[in-house]
C-alpha cells in the first residue's frame, strides 16, 4: 500500500529544510528556513521541531543548524558505501604518484558532494572538509557530472546560476560554459584553473560503474603554478586510469 499524499508531500518538505539546513554556513533563522525552502513559516516551524526533536536539526541561540544525527548518516555511509571503501587506496596511490591532493565527488541534484579526500605531500592552502556541498557549474568535477546530463537538465542548472560570479568575480560566461562542456563531454575529462578559488587547479575523470553512467568523479588539484602546462598531460592520463581502475572494481547494482 502506496502512503497518502499528504505524508509524502510533508516528507518531502521535511528534506527540502534539511537541504537548506546543510548548505548554509552559519545558523539560520526561522523566517530565514522558511524562505529559503519556500514554505510558509508555520510549516517550517512544525518540520524544524520535528527535526530538532530527531536529532537532524540543532537549535542555537542564533537560530538553526543542522544536528549531529545527520552527521551519524553520513558516517554510515562513509563506511558502509562501496564506493567510499573501494576508492581509498585508489586515491592514495593517485596523490602518490601525482603529487596533487585526490578528491571524489558523487552528484546530490543539481549539486556535488566531496566523499573522500587524500592529500599528498604538497597539502592545499585550504581545507575542504568530505560532505563539503559545491555547485555544478564551477570546477572540473561539477563540470563533468553537468556534461552527462540530459539537456533539459543541463539548462534547468544554468537558469538557475544566470549572473553566477566566478573566483576571480567576473561574471559566469553561460554560452561559454555551454562550449567547455561540449569538449569536457567529447574528451570524457576536465581540466579547471582559478574558477572556484584563485590559484587553484583541477584536472578530472568521470567513474564509470562497468560501463554504466558516470556514478563519481575523481580528480586531482593542486596550485595552479604546479598543476600546468606539460605536468597537466600526464596528471590527465593517470586520473583516467584510476578512475577506469574505479569503476570496474565497483560491484553491479542489484
Amino acid at each position: 500500500m502506496s502512503a497518502p499524499a499528504s505524508n509524502m508531500r510533508s516528507l518531502d518538505r521535511a528534506f527540502d529544510v534539511l537541504t537548506v539546513l546543510q548548505s548554509t554556513k552559519h545558523p539560520l533563522r526561522l523566517a530565514e528556513v522558511a524562505r529559503s525552502s519556500e514554505l510558509h513559516i508555520a510549516t517550517a516551524q512544525r518540520i524544524l521541531g520535528v527535526l530538532v526533536h530527531r536529532g537532524y536539526a540543532a537549535r542555537t541561540a542564533d537560530g538553526y543548524t543542522a544536528g549531529p544525527a545527520a552527521l551519524a548518516v553520513a558516517h554510515a555511509f562513509m563506511v558502509t558505501n562501496p564506493l567510499s571503501v573501494l576508492a581509498q587506496p585508489i586515491m592514495q596511490q593517485l596523490a602518490s604518484s601525482t603529487g596533487f591532493t585526490a578528491s571524489l565527488y558523487v552528484r546530490v541534484e543539481h549539486s556535488r558532494v566531496l566523499i573522500a579526500r587524500v592529500e599528498s605531500e604538497n597539502p592545499l592552502s585550504y581545507v575542504l572538509p568530505v560532505g563539503e556541498r559545491l555547485p555544478l557549474h564551477l570546477g572540473g568535477a561539477g563540470k563533468m557530472f553537468l556534461a552527462g546530463l540530459p539537456p533539459e537538465e543541463v539548462d534547468s542548472v544554468l537558469a538557475d546560476v544566470a549572473g553566477a560570479t566566478v573566483a576571480g568575480g567576473g561574471a559566469l560566461d553561460v554560452d561559454l560554459l555551454r562550449r567547455q562542456l561540449e569538449v569536457i563531454a567529447r574528451d570524457d575529462y576536465a581540466v579547471s584553473v582559478g574558477e572556484r578559488l584563485v590559484g587553484i587547479a583541477s584536472v578530472t575523470a568521470p567513474v564509470r560503474a562497468r560501463g554504466s553512467d558516470v556514478v563519481a568523479v575523481l580528480g586531482v588539484t593542486g596550485s595552479s603554478d604546479r598543476l600546468n602546462g606539460d605536468a597537466v598531460s600526464s596528471v590527465v592520463a593517470e586520473v583516467r586510469r584510476a578512475a577506469t581502475t574505479l569503476g570496474d572494481r565497483i560491484p553491479p547494482a542489484g
